[in-house]
């Protein structure tokens, strides 16, 4: 439940266009639901601006399935991380409007309307191969703003210190654009070559935050701390 729901409850009901009892019953799972192999929190959005990221090593995929139905009825938007690509197909197939980051292994997953109309469920019968993005990092990927977000003050720039390194830096641009905040990129300036860092400092002392990946022998993250004064 995110304040945007929450808020058209509560006017639904003020307005006499809810009943009480149906409001009742909408909120009663509000704090958490437990699913037996799984509680879930349905309140952190609440709390944190954004609902839980379903993890999905270690889950199967019917588990992974219910949990996305049960977090998307509640939530504008719901992520899914490390999905490999048979779970992402799955979820693609339940999901229609889901879109699949291949790269980063991250899912988006919309969640259900709060009124259902007819473009909306147009829109859901798309096929699942469109929803794919594929090999290579993507260029000014927009992030979807939540409207459970303030708004942001400033840049994410994420940093790798080599191809390699790319599915874990995309994981963290794609997690930061869908949370609402602006992303830039500035992959493959390892140690191994330092001019590389060293000739992009405008765009290191532009960011607001900083997100290394840090290559194989993790000396990477250490020496852009020493050059920015930024988290």
């Amino acid at each position: 439940m995110d304040v945007e729901r929450l808020k058209a409850l509560l006017e639904g009901v003020q307005a006499g266009n809810v009943a009480v009892d149906s409001a009742l019953e909408t909120l009663r799972s509000l704090p958490s639901e437990d699913l037996g192999f799984a509680n879930l929190d349905h309140h952190r959005a609440l709390r944190t601006g954004f609902p839980e990221v379903v993890y999905c090593p270690g889950k199967t995929t019917e588990q992974i399935l219910i949990i996305l139905e049960r977090l998307t009825a509640r939530s504008s938007k719901v992520l899914a991380s490390r999905a490999a690509p048979d779970v992402a197909e799955a979820v693609l197939h339940k999901f229609p409007s889901a879109v699949y980051h291949a790269l980063a292994r991250m899912l988006v997953v919309p969640g259900a309307p709060q009124e259902v109309n007819v473009s909306s469920a147009q829109e859901g019968t798309r096929s699942a191969e469109e929803n794919v993005v594929g090999g290579g990092p993507p260029e000014g990927l927009p992030g979807v703003q939540s409207n459970i977000l303030r708004k942001p003050k400033g840049i994410v720039l994420v940093v790798s210190a080599g191809t390699a390194d790319l599915p874990v830096a995309e994981e963290a641009a794609i997690t930061a654009q869908e949370m609402g905040s602006p992303v830039e990129r500035l992959y493959d300036v390892g140690v191994a070559g330092i001019h590389r860092l060293l000739g992009k400092q405008d765009r290191l002392f532009a960011a607001n935050v900083l997100i290394v990946a840090a290559g194989m022998e993790g000396a990477l993250a250490s020496i852009v701390g020493g050059l920015v004064a930024r988290p």
